[in-house]
């Protein structure tokens, strides 16, 4: 019920250009940090969800059948059995969005140049040092690797029991 009444909400949301905001973000919060961290939440956050709601949504009924015979509350089911069977789709939808999450602060960077890579890649661009603007991009890609394999490395260490049933 929650999913369907949240989805179109979601949707819609996230069919708005994040680059559109990106000024506005810079006039309601100022300059700082404070528009690139909800740029990138923004970008982040529907990836997260739709694959946190296709692994709850998941569930197999045994599991969902065997904690009520067991007298589980609510929340017991909720945490003990659905949580943990959505926690491999969950790190799914973390390692989309890590990899997001650099766009997104670029994203930010350059509608709001100051410091990072997105105002070099800025600036390098209007005084036509290539070499630094592909120095850059590099970087970034180096940077999103890495995050994406520490996300790995995270579900690897959290989730024991999933790599046993995956193979």
């Amino acid at each position: 019920v929650v999913e369907r009444a949240t989805m179109p909400l979601f949707v819609a949301l996230n069919s708005i250009p994040k680059a559109a905001i990106a000024p506005l973000l810079v006039v309601w919060l100022g300059f700082g940090t404070k528009p690139k961290i909800v740029m990138v939440v923004l970008i982040c956050f529907f990836p997260i969800v739709v694959a946190t709601m296709a692994g709850l949504a998941a569930t197999p009924a045994d599991l969902s059948e065997l904690g009520r015979s067991l007298s589980a509350s609510w929340w017991q089911m909720f945490v003990k059995v659905r949580l943990r069977w959505a926690l491999p789709q969950v790190f799914v939808g973390l390692k989309v969005a890590i990899t997001l999450a650099v766009v997104g602060a670029i994203v930010a960077e350059i509608s709001n140049p100051g410091s990072g890579l997105g105002s070099v890649i800025v600036l390098s661009g209007s005084s036509a040092d290539t070499p630094l603007a592909f120095a850059s991009i590099t970087l970034l890609a180096l940077m999103s690797v890495v995050l994406f394999y520490a996300i790995v490395a995270l579900e690897w260490l959290v989730l024991p029991w999933a790599r046993k049933i995956t193979g």
